[in-house]
């Protein structure tokens, strides 16, 4: 399959996971629209729409930067204006941007819940209907959430409920809407089975370090092309990166890994119930 021509409108794509599956599209020459915040560097926080679209034009694609923050209506609404006015449609809409503060409940600042919230939660709601009319004129239009299964154990929320609840959210979006849109849009959920070295972890962590124990963005780069390959039909799913690939005929998971030399960590919320392919390991290579 091919995503050439194809439009993609894609949440926090100016780095990390967006901008990797970005790229993984551009290769085939799709349209990819760039909606996030950051507009100037951040020595933290390295990239910016800007940069973002300069390195998918060069990997064959077309590229929109759009200074849009997901909390605000307007913005979104005029981001996905801009997109449909440029490329004539949207095929994909992709969830990506997220907030996360990992504190307990008596550490976590209102306005640290309010920001989780608003991005996650609402953003996640919000981008989805405000392109979902679009997505309605396509051939084989998708709405990916990056988020969670919903695994509703209490291990999940002690420590950090605040973030639980909002990143939840984002699947419950894809429960609603795939049931909502069914036979007409597929509405999909993925999410990694171990750590994904970005700046962001490296915040969240605390540690420059805890990027040896992870996978790249790339494996959900791949993911996520696979899960566009699908039709409308396939809608619905909680799919874990690794399983999924694994499904779609991926055996060699070792190039996903930062350091091999490492074990890798698990991410937050995957179910007891999709363990890791056969074969397939999160023990340090020796």
């Amino acid at each position: 399959m091919s995503l050439q021509g194809k439009t993609l409108f894609i949440t926090g794509a100016s780095r990390g996971i967006g901008l990797a599956i970005a790229l993984r599209a551009a290769k085939d020459g799709a349209n990819i629209a760039i909606a996030a915040k950051t507009t100037e560097p951040n020595a933290k926080l390295p990239g910016t729409i800007f940069s973002a679209a300069e390195e998918i034009e060069k990997a064959g694609g077309r590229a929109l930067p759009l200074a849009c923050d997901i909390r605000f209506e307007d913005q979104v609404a005029a981001a996905v204006a801009a997109a449909v006015r440029k490329f004539g449609g949207l095929d994909i809409c992709i969830n990506n941007a997220s907030a996360i503060s990992l504190t307990g409940t008596t550490e976590t600042e209102m306005k640290r819940f309010d920001l989780m919230n608003q991005v996650n939660a609402r953003g996640t709601f919000m981008v989805s209907k405000l392109c979902i009319p679009h997505l309605l004129k396509a051939a084989n239009p998708h709405v990916l959430m990056l988020s969670p299964p919903l695994d509703m154990q209490p291990k999940w929320f002690a420590g950090h409920t605040a973030y639980s609840m909002a990143k939840y959210a984002m699947s419950m979006c894809v429960l609603g809407m795939a049931a909502e849109f069914s036979g007409r849009i597929a509405v999909n959920a993925l999410w990694p089975r171990t750590g994904i070295a970005t700046a962001a972890i490296k915040l969240a962590m605390g540690s420059a370090d805890a990027a040896r124990h992870c996978r790249t963005p790339q494996i959900l780069a791949d993911a996520a092309y696979a899960i566009f390959d699908r039709p409308k039909s396939f809608s619905g799913n909680f799919l874990i990166d690794d399983t999924f690939l694994a499904q779609n005929g991926v055996s060699d998971f070792d190039r996903y890994r930062v350091d091999s030399t490492q074990d890798l960590i698990e991410d937050f919320f995957v179910p007891e119930s999709m363990p890791p392919p056969k074969g397939v390991s999160l023990k340090a290579i020796t």
